[in-house]
């Protein structure tokens, strides 16, 4: 895991081979990102070029087209399907991206909560700018005490969430959770890169001017004129709803640039906060390919790691994917 633009991607590659080449096995690489899933999304995805998917086998990209949404769930299936693949060839499976909620699914499952109609969603969110989200905040403790109480009185998206599927379902969001699937019984390593904002900042901005001029624009003109609307969640992605408003003549090029590098610093804050929050993440330091690697190695020295049994990874007294 690790913000974007912090280098996950290149240091999954080299772990790969310096794993494989240290003779302890084969590892690939399962696409963790959210965006890269979506055909077409090339540039501002920063989806692996055609040099880096020949260096390890890569899983998991280019999955559906922009108008055809996917969720965590159909991920975690997803991820799943491809993991127990890999253990039956004795193959590790490397799971790389900042879409924090899809390495949670896949670790820990997903609430069965039934979808919520968008009238809904739209009528909480009109009423929160008649009242604020204060007001909804109390109305939430009310019909559900235990997630108004983990959510701030300024969380919108936790609110609405809540205040949602109650609405929906006349169930509680804290009953739907307490009927999560507690995730596959396998053992996980989650490592995180680590990178000072004063050196991601810049990265990240630089980036963005890459992409800039390796086509970015051109791509978004071509969804634009391919009649994807932009509140589909794949046109939402940070990059892309920039250019988007651009083309829709709301904001000049220059301003859409500079919102896109805005956005992208704060969507890298944001993830930088999820990552300080997940139990059990181990952040590298310095030198984080020879530490990943020592970390894999003795990972997988503490596990029964069985490959004449197809290369499982098991807890003692656990059943293996």
């Amino acid at each position: 895991m690790g913000p974007t633009a912090s280098g996950k991607s290149e240091l999954a590659l080299r772990l790969g081979e310096r794993f494989a080449a240290a003779g302890h096995g084969a590892m690939e690489i399962l696409n963790a990102d959210s965006v890269q899933l979506y055909r077409g999304l090339e540039i501002g995805s920063a989806k692996p070029s055609a040099e880096e998917l020949s260096r390890l086998p890569h899983h998991l990209l280019d999955l559906t087209d922009p108008g055809e949404p996917f969720s965590a769930d159909r991920y975690r299936l997803a991820a799943l399907d491809v993991i127990a693949d890999c253990h039956k060839r004795g193959v590790l499976p490397m799971l790389v991206g900042g879409s924090g909620l899809y390495f949670r699914a896949v670790e820990k499952g997903l609430a069965p909560v039934p979808p919520v109609p968008e009238e809904i969603l739209e009528g909480i969110r009109a009423e929160a700018r008649l009242k604020g989200w204060e007001v909804l905040h109390q109305r939430l403790l009310q019909v559900d005490p235990a997630w108004g109480a983990r959510v701030t009185p300024r969380d919108a998206q936790r609110i609405g969430r809540g205040l949602s599927v109650f609405q929906a379902t006349g169930t509680p969001l804290s009953e739907w959770c307490q009927q999560q699937d507690q995730g596959p019984r396998f053992p996980i390593l989650k490592l995180a890169i680590t990178c000072p904002r004063e050196r991601l900042y810049p990265r990240i901005e630089a980036r963005f001017d890459w992409m800039m001029a390796h086509g970015l624009l051109e791509e978004v003109t071509s969804l634009h004129a391919q009649g994807h609307d932009r509140g589909l969640p794949a046109m939402k992605a940070v990059g892309y709803r920039q250019l988007f408003r651009h083309l829709d003549g709301e904001i000049s090029l220059e301003e859409a640039i500079s919102l896109a590098k805005r956005d992208s610093r704060r969507y890298a804050k944001r993830q930088m906060t999820w990552l300080r929050r997940e139990p059990g993440l181990i952040f590298l330091g310095d030198s984080p390919l020879k530490e990943a690697l020592a970390r894999v190695v003795d990972f997988l020295d503490s596990q029964a790691y069985d490959k004449e049994s197809g290369g499982n990874l098991v807890h003692p007294g656990t059943t293996p994917l």
